[in-house]
């Protein structure tokens, strides 16, 4: 009603509420002002990427699909000393939000990279106008038909690491049937689904 995007709305309750610098208060603050709101990782999908990254424990960790800077905190407040993100985001009006939400939780542009553009068009430019010869960890939370093209491009540059995990969000709903269908069939991926609530 007010005409500004809930985004925004969402990062200036963050200024008000947060702890900068405190990657924990800031998501907890998320939560508190999203139920209902805003689009991000449930309580649920946070818990499975947090033991993944602790099991794994990724130097190299590619997103894609950065919204408001959520999932972004999320993974970056698991990154070990020295580990890098690179997020990927193709609106560049949530893009300036995420990069609010990302420095205002005290992560620099040496941990976390934020990159704007079709996710299509930045894969193939991740090694050399990145520096990223190679992620660890990728997490997919962006257009669900885009998953599939996606992995395959990562695939087709060489970007996936060996013993890589990738970890897709909401591919049974709204779904991604033909990337499930892929990575199940192809004989490069070992597959495991978890069960997770939808948010909120």
């Amino acid at each position: 009603l007010s005409g500004v995007p809930r985004e925004h709305r969402a990062f200036q309750y963050l200024l008000t509420h947060a702890i900068p610098g405190d990657p924990h208060h800031l998501l907890q603050t998320f939560d508190h002002w999203c139920c209902h709101l805003l689009k991000r990782v449930p309580p649920a999908s946070g818990r499975i990427m947090e033991r993944l990254l602790v099991e794994r424990a990724p130097r190299r960790v590619l997103e894609l699909g950065t919204y408001c800077g959520y999932a972004t905190v999320l993974l970056a407040q698991g990154l070990l000393p020295g580990a890098r993100l690179y997020t990927v985001e193709q609106n560049p009006q949530h893009a300036e939000v995420a990069q609010k939400v990302i420095r205002l939780a005290g992560f620099d542009e040496e941990t976390v990279e934020l990159i704007v553009g079709p996710s299509d068009e930045v894969i193939p430019r991740l090694r050399d106008t990145h520096g990223l010869a190679q992620a660890d960890f990728v997490f997919m939370d962006h257009r669900k038909r885009c998953y599939l093209q996606d992995l395959q491009l990562l695939e087709s540059h060489r970007l996936l690491a060996p013993g890589a995990t990738v970890l897709a969000d909401n591919v049974l709903f709204p779904g991604a049937p033909r990337f499930l269908q892929y990575a199940k069939t192809c004989g490069r991926f070992r597959c495991r689904l978890h069960r997770a609530s939808l948010e909120y």
